[in-house]
C-alpha cells in the first residue's frame, strides 16, 4: 500500500494556468492566425526546454518563451516587431486559471499545497497573484534553483527537500504526460489531469490516479486513504 498523501505539488501551465489563452490576444494582432501562433508557441516552449537541458545551455523560461515566440512568428510568416511581442510576452504574466482550479483548491484547504514549475519565480509569483491565488499555496518551487528543466530528477527533488516529506508521500499533479512520466518515474504518486481525453504516451510508467477535472481531486485522495 502506498503512504497517505501528506502534501499536493501542481504543475503550473496547463495544469493550473491556461497557456493556450495567448490566442485571445495573438487574434488580435494577427487576425486568423491565433491559434496557429498559440499551438506552436506551446510546441517550441516545450521542445526548447528539453533540447537545452540535454545540451547543458539552461535559459530561464522567459528566455525561452520569448524565443519560442520569436521562431512561432517567422515560421507562420508574422511580424516579430518588439511591440507585438512584449504585448504577447505580457499575457504569460496574467494566465487565467482553469475554472475549476480555485474550487478544487479550497476543498484541499487541509493539504499543504505547492507549485513545482518549470516558470521563473517572477513568472509564477505573478501569475498566482494575478488570479488570487497566494494564499493557496505554501511553496513555489521553480526550475531556476537547479538549472535542468523537468523530467529531470533534480527537479523534483526540489520539492522533497523544500517540504521535509519522503517523496513517496508527495503527490504529484499534471496535466502533462511527460511530467506525469517524469515524476512517476521520480516517485512521486502521481495524478494525471486528462482533461482531453488524450492517450498516454508509451514510457513505461504508469499514474497512480487519472482524471478529467481537478474537482474530483479530494474525492481521489479520501478514495485512496481508504484504500
Amino acid at each position: 500500500m502506498a503512504p497517505p498523501v501528506r502534501a499536493l505539488v501542481f504543475d503550473a501551465y496547463g495544469t493550473l494556468f491556461d497557456p493556450f489563452a495567448v490566442k485571445t490576444r495573438a487574434e488580435e494582432l494577427f487576425p486568423g492566425n491565433g491559434a496557429a501562433l498559440s499551438q506552436l508557441w506551446r510546441a517550441k516552449q516545450l521542445e526548447y526546454s528539453w533540447l537545452r537541458t540535454l545540451m547543458g545551455r539552461y535559459e530561464n523560461f522567459w528566455k525561452i518563451t520569448e524565443d519560442a515566440l520569436l521562431f512561432s512568428c517567422r515560421a507562420l510568416q508574422l511580424p516579430d516587431g518588439e511591440v507585438e511581442r512584449q504585448q504577447l510576452m505580457q499575457v504569460y504574466l496574467s494566465l487565467p486559471a482553469f475554472p475549476e482550479v480555485k474550487p478544487a483548491l479550497e476543498k484541499l484547504s487541509a493539504v499543504p499545497l505547492s507549485i513545482l514549475s518549470n516558470g521563473t519565480p517572477q513568472m509564477l509569483d505573478a501569475v498566482v497573484a494575478a488570479n488570487g491565488m497566494t494564499h493557496f499555496f505554501q511553496n513555489i518551487f521553480s526550475v531556476d534553483s537547479v538549472d535542468f528543466y523537468k523530467p529531470r530528477l533534480e527537479v523534483y527533488q526540489q520539492a522533497v527537500d523544500g517540504l521535509g516529506l519522503p517523496k513517496e508521500s508527495i503527490g504529484f499533479v499534471s496535466s502533462n504526460f511527460w511530467d506525469v512520466a517524469g515524476a512517476t518515474n521520480f516517485g512521486f504518486q502521481t495524478i494525471w489531469l486528462n482533461r482531453n481525453s488524450a492517450v498516454p504516451d508509451e514510457l513505461g510508467v504508469t499514474p497512480k490516479a487519472v482524471t478529467n477535472s481537478l474537482r474530483h481531486l479530494a474525492l481521489l485522495l479520501r478514495v485512496a486513504e481508504m484504500q
